[in-house]
């Protein structure tokens, strides 16, 4: 019985259902010529009546409430009858029900991330939530094989313009997006950085140059026409703003309540038209490759657009609290020896200077290859199995050279009075 139930919610199996019942049948073809440009005209005098009369029969047929999942079979058809039913004004009814996608419950399991690298940092007390994301793809087979497929599609220029394809990468990175679980994806893309370095990394996630920059911003109301033209550009937005709406009443900032959803709905538009990504590599500010710089009269209605990215208080907090959650977090090993914890503000201040710590940490990167894995630009495409990770990681031979160069490096800051 629940299959069937969760089967009519399907707008593919409602709309083919509509097509063969010889009442529902007429009613879905009228409706389709009201919705089609001017198609109100070709119906005749009577077409607002013909319309709304279709709306209503339509209303209590199997395609009202009808639902699409997000990267499914056969999308782009199935978002076509949702919104054949569901437009912003069909002469004059308002039919939007927030969004035509499915609603999925997503808790993180960033421990699950965690114990995926876990052989490879041995010994090791803090915890590096983009290197451990980056590891955790590479050994993932699904995570590594669209990851690269979506970076070389996207770095690839085309024999002709020197260029790469946006099209194709777009659709890669859309497949990325929607067929890996969120679990990788959004560590990789909103794991909490401390530096530039890794501001940029994250920056460059999504491949930018290809996937929405070009020369010049073009204006955010003709980016969101374009959008709103293809039936899943135009689902995906409206899912952002749903699960992504702002409150002031609520106590986390977002009218629905739920940070999960509201990232998950923001990964949605990545690969489309209004792609978002970080402004820039010294904050956590995001906003889709678009100006509301010559938007004359309707400037306010594109600065309300750019709003929902760059002064949106629900996207905000669910960004800071993914990445907040790196301070509550267990670490990889935890260290057996009493005292204030290997993370604590006292001890990273009294330990070494930073350009001691950084020097250790290239020393141990250009020995041990597992730790310099995620600090690749853009994907870091390894080839090693996650069979030579571990060897590489527990080796005693590169653990014996680890701990001879940190000695060496000991003895070269004491002997320069450090």
């Amino acid at each position: 019985m629940l299959e069937v139930i969760l089967a009519g919610r399907d707008c593919l199996v409602a709309g083919d259902s509509c097509s063969s019942d010889e009442t529902c049948s007429p009613r879905l073809r009228t409706l389709r010529q009201c919705v089609a440009g001017n198609g109100s005209v070709k119906l005749g005098p009577g077409a607002r009546s013909q319309c709304a009369n279709a709306v209503s029969a339509l209303l209590s047929s199997p395609m009202h409430g009808c639902q699409c999942k997000r990267g499914m079979k056969k999308e782009k058809n199935c978002l076509s009858i949702y919104w054949s039913l569901h437009q912003s004004i069909i002469h004059g009814l308002n039919l939007v029900e927030s969004y035509p996608y499915e609603t999925v419950h997503k808790d993180y399991d960033y421990v699950r991330l965690a114990s995926i690298t876990a052989d490879s940092d041995v010994g090791m007390t803090t915890v590096n939530r983009c290197l451990d994301a980056a590891k955790a793809c590479n050994v993932d087979d699904l995570c590594q094989k669209l990851r690269t497929e979506y970076v070389s599609a996207c770095i690839k220029p085309t024999a002709k313009s020197g260029l790469c394809n946006r099209h194709k990468c777009n659709k890669a990175l859309r497949r990325f997006f929607d067929r890996v679980p969120a679990d990788y994806t959004h560590e990789l893309l909103f794991c909490p950085c401390t530096d530039t370095a890794c501001a940029e990394r994250r920056r460059q996630t999504i491949v930018p140059g290809c996937s929405y920059e070009s020369v010049e911003k073009p204006n955010c109301i003709t980016q969101t026409r374009i959008c709103n033209a293809d039936y899943v550009c135009r689902s995906r937005l409206a899912q952002f703003q749903y699960d992504c709406e702002p409150s002031k009443t609520s106590a986390n900032g977002c009218n629905q309540g739920n940070y999960g959803a509201c990232l998950l709905a923001y990964t949605g538009l990545l690969g489309s038209t209004i792609t978002p990504n970080y402004v820039d590599n010294s904050t956590s500010s995001v906003a889709p490759w678009c100006s509301c710089s010559a938007s004359g009269s309707r400037r306010e209605e594109c600065d309300r657009f750019l709003g929902y990215f760059n002064d949106n208080i629900c996207l905000r907090n669910a960004l800071m609290a993914f990445g907040s959650e790196s301070d509550q977090q267990p670490t990889v090993s935890q260290s057996s020896s009493p005292g204030p914890g290997p993370g604590s503000r006292e001890n990273r201040s009294t330990a070494s200077p930073p350009d001691t710590i950084e020097t250790m940490k290239n020393i141990l990167d250009t020995i041990i290859p597992t730790q310099a894995l995620g600090n690749e630009l853009l994907v870091g495409q390894s080839t090693l199995s996650s069979n030579s990770l571990s060897n590489s990681a527990s080796a005693p031979s590169l653990l014996l050279q680890a701990a001879f160069s940190l000695l060496l490096l000991l003895l070269h800051l004491l002997n320069n009075g450090h």
